[in-house]
Protein backbone atom coordinates (compact mmCIF):
# COMPACT_ATOMS: atom_id res chain seq x y z
CA UNK A 1 0.00 0.00 0.00
CA UNK A 2 1.06 3.18 -0.81
CA UNK A 3 1.83 5.84 2.08
CA UNK A 4 -1.00 8.27 0.99
CA UNK A 5 -3.77 5.38 0.12
CA UNK A 6 -2.35 4.23 4.19
CA UNK A 7 -3.16 8.21 5.26
CA UNK A 8 -6.38 8.08 3.68
CA UNK A 9 -7.11 4.70 5.44
CA UNK A 10 -6.20 5.44 8.63
CA UNK A 11 -8.88 6.67 10.50
CA UNK A 12 -10.32 6.32 14.43
CA UNK A 13 -12.12 3.35 14.57
CA UNK A 14 -14.41 2.78 17.52
CA UNK A 15 -16.22 -0.74 16.66
CA UNK A 16 -14.20 -3.79 16.64
CA UNK A 17 -15.48 -7.40 16.27
CA UNK A 18 -14.08 -10.28 18.69
CA UNK A 19 -11.41 -11.54 16.18
CA UNK A 20 -8.35 -11.89 18.09
CA UNK A 21 -5.33 -10.33 17.09
CA UNK A 22 -2.14 -12.81 16.54
CA UNK A 23 0.81 -12.44 18.43
CA UNK A 24 2.61 -12.35 15.37
CA UNK A 25 0.80 -8.90 14.32
CA UNK A 26 0.80 -6.84 17.93
CA UNK A 27 4.95 -7.22 17.50
CA UNK A 28 4.79 -6.26 14.19
CA UNK A 29 2.61 -3.17 15.19
CA UNK A 30 5.22 -2.53 18.40
CA UNK A 31 8.33 -3.51 16.11
CA UNK A 32 6.66 -0.01 14.01
CA UNK A 33 6.66 2.22 17.19
CA UNK A 34 9.63 0.95 19.23
CA UNK A 35 11.32 2.09 15.56
CA UNK A 36 9.96 5.77 15.58
CA UNK A 37 12.26 8.65 15.77
CA UNK A 38 12.60 10.43 19.20
CA UNK A 39 14.27 13.46 20.51
CA UNK A 40 17.83 12.56 20.98
CA UNK A 41 16.84 9.14 20.36
CA UNK A 42 15.58 9.01 24.42
CA UNK A 43 13.50 6.64 23.25
CA UNK A 44 11.06 7.50 26.20
CA UNK A 45 8.70 4.85 26.09
CA UNK A 46 7.25 1.34 27.12
CA UNK A 47 4.44 -0.04 25.40
CA UNK A 48 2.20 -2.37 27.54
CA UNK A 49 0.12 -4.86 25.61
CA UNK A 50 -3.26 -5.60 27.38
CA UNK A 51 -4.79 -8.47 25.86
CA UNK A 52 -5.77 -11.04 28.60
CA UNK A 53 -8.86 -10.94 30.62
CA UNK A 54 -9.71 -9.68 32.77
CA UNK A 55 -6.85 -6.76 32.59
CA UNK A 56 -8.24 -5.74 29.31
CA UNK A 57 -11.61 -5.28 30.17
CA UNK A 58 -10.64 -3.42 33.25
CA UNK A 59 -8.38 -1.11 31.18
CA UNK A 60 -11.37 -0.30 29.04
CA UNK A 61 -13.42 0.49 32.22
CA UNK A 62 -10.89 2.57 32.79
CA UNK A 63 -11.61 5.25 29.93
CA UNK A 64 -15.01 5.30 30.16
CA UNK A 65 -17.19 7.99 32.48
CA UNK A 66 -19.77 7.55 33.89
CA UNK A 67 -22.66 10.50 32.31
CA UNK A 68 -20.39 10.74 29.39
CA UNK A 69 -20.77 8.62 26.64
CA UNK A 70 -17.27 7.96 24.97
CA UNK A 71 -14.87 5.15 24.89
CA UNK A 72 -17.55 2.33 25.28
CA UNK A 73 -16.05 0.98 21.98
CA UNK A 74 -12.91 0.40 24.55
CA UNK A 75 -14.59 -2.79 25.71
CA UNK A 76 -14.75 -4.36 22.27
CA UNK A 77 -11.30 -4.21 21.39
CA UNK A 78 -9.49 -7.16 21.91
CA UNK A 79 -5.76 -5.49 22.35
CA UNK A 80 -5.22 -2.21 24.76
CA UNK A 81 -1.71 -0.64 24.08
CA UNK A 82 -0.24 1.53 27.20
CA UNK A 83 1.97 3.76 26.74
CA UNK A 84 3.90 4.70 28.91
CA UNK A 85 6.06 7.90 29.04
CA UNK A 86 9.95 7.15 30.36
CA UNK A 87 12.59 9.81 31.25
CA UNK A 88 14.09 11.17 28.46
CA UNK A 89 18.30 11.03 28.11
CA UNK A 90 19.90 13.99 30.21
CA UNK A 91 20.28 16.12 26.56
CA UNK A 92 16.90 16.08 25.95
CA UNK A 93 15.49 17.15 29.26
CA UNK A 94 17.86 20.05 29.49
CA UNK A 95 16.79 21.18 25.94
CA UNK A 96 13.04 20.23 26.90
CA UNK A 97 13.10 22.52 29.32
CA UNK A 98 15.69 25.41 27.64
CA UNK A 99 12.84 25.93 24.97
CA UNK A 100 9.77 25.11 27.22
CA UNK A 101 9.01 21.94 25.78
CA UNK A 102 7.86 18.70 26.45
CA UNK A 103 9.84 16.30 24.37
CA UNK A 104 8.85 12.85 25.09
CA UNK A 105 5.21 13.81 24.56
CA UNK A 106 5.54 14.43 20.84
CA UNK A 107 7.27 11.14 20.88
CA UNK A 108 5.23 9.22 22.16
CA UNK A 109 2.96 11.00 19.43
CA UNK A 110 5.25 10.14 16.61
CA UNK A 111 5.18 6.08 18.21
CA UNK A 112 1.51 6.13 18.44
CA UNK A 113 0.84 7.38 15.14
CA UNK A 114 3.31 4.52 13.80
CA UNK A 115 1.21 1.74 16.20
CA UNK A 116 -2.11 3.15 14.49
CA UNK A 117 -0.29 3.36 10.33
CA UNK A 118 1.18 -0.05 11.09
CA UNK A 119 -2.09 -1.95 12.07
CA UNK A 120 -4.39 -0.03 9.12
CA UNK A 121 -1.59 -1.40 6.94
CA UNK A 122 -2.32 -5.14 8.43
CA UNK A 123 -6.28 -4.39 8.13
CA UNK A 124 -6.42 -3.53 11.99
CA UNK A 125 -8.46 -0.76 12.99
CA UNK A 126 -7.44 1.68 16.22
CA UNK A 127 -8.14 4.33 18.08
CA UNK A 128 -6.14 6.87 20.21
CA UNK A 129 -7.80 7.41 24.16
CA UNK A 130 -6.32 10.45 25.86
CA UNK A 131 -9.09 10.08 28.26
CA UNK A 132 -9.08 7.12 30.58
CA UNK A 133 -8.32 7.40 34.29
CA UNK A 134 -4.55 7.00 34.60
CA UNK A 135 -4.56 5.79 38.24
CA UNK A 136 -6.93 2.78 37.54
CA UNK A 137 -4.71 2.67 34.46
CA UNK A 138 -1.74 2.41 36.53
CA UNK A 139 -2.92 -0.02 39.06
CA UNK A 140 -3.96 -2.52 36.94
CA UNK A 141 -0.83 -2.53 34.53
CA UNK A 142 0.91 -2.25 38.05
CA UNK A 143 3.36 0.76 36.64
CA UNK A 144 5.19 2.73 39.44
CA UNK A 145 3.71 5.17 40.33
CA UNK A 146 6.76 7.82 39.36
CA UNK A 147 5.15 6.82 35.71
CA UNK A 148 3.39 8.78 33.32
CA UNK A 149 0.73 6.57 31.23
CA UNK A 150 0.65 9.03 28.44
CA UNK A 151 -2.08 7.44 25.62
CA UNK A 152 -3.78 4.22 25.53
CA UNK A 153 -4.40 2.75 21.66
CA UNK A 154 -7.37 -0.06 21.36
CA UNK A 155 -6.79 -2.52 18.46
CA UNK A 156 -8.95 -4.94 16.77
CA UNK A 157 -10.42 -6.05 13.77
CA UNK A 158 -13.45 -3.66 12.52
CA UNK A 159 -16.81 -5.58 11.32
CA UNK A 160 -17.32 -5.33 7.38
CA UNK A 161 -19.86 -3.37 6.86
CA UNK A 162 -17.69 -0.58 9.28
CA UNK A 163 -18.00 2.65 7.22
CA UNK A 164 -14.68 4.40 6.41
CA UNK A 165 -15.77 7.66 6.97
CA UNK A 166 -14.20 10.18 4.18
CA UNK A 167 -11.85 12.71 6.22
CA UNK A 168 -13.48 16.48 6.54
CA UNK A 169 -10.54 18.34 7.08
CA UNK A 170 -9.45 21.89 6.91
CA UNK A 171 -8.71 23.08 2.86
CA UNK A 172 -5.14 23.29 2.67
CA UNK A 173 -4.97 27.03 2.20
CA UNK A 174 -6.41 27.50 5.77
CA UNK A 175 -3.30 25.44 7.23
CA UNK A 176 0.10 26.43 4.77
CA UNK A 177 1.65 29.22 4.95
CA UNK A 178 4.96 29.89 2.93
CA UNK A 179 7.59 31.88 4.37
CA UNK A 180 5.39 33.73 7.16
CA UNK A 181 2.41 33.17 8.34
Amino acid sequence: MLFAELVQKRQSDRKYTNQPISTEHVLQIIESARLAPSASNSQPWTFVVVDKEPTRTEMAKATITNGLPINKFALDAPVIIAIDIEQPKPLTRFAGWLKKRDFPWIDIGIAAEHICLQATELGIGSCMIGWFDESKVKQLLKIPKNKKVGLLITLGYTPDNYLHRQKIRKPLNNVLKFNSY
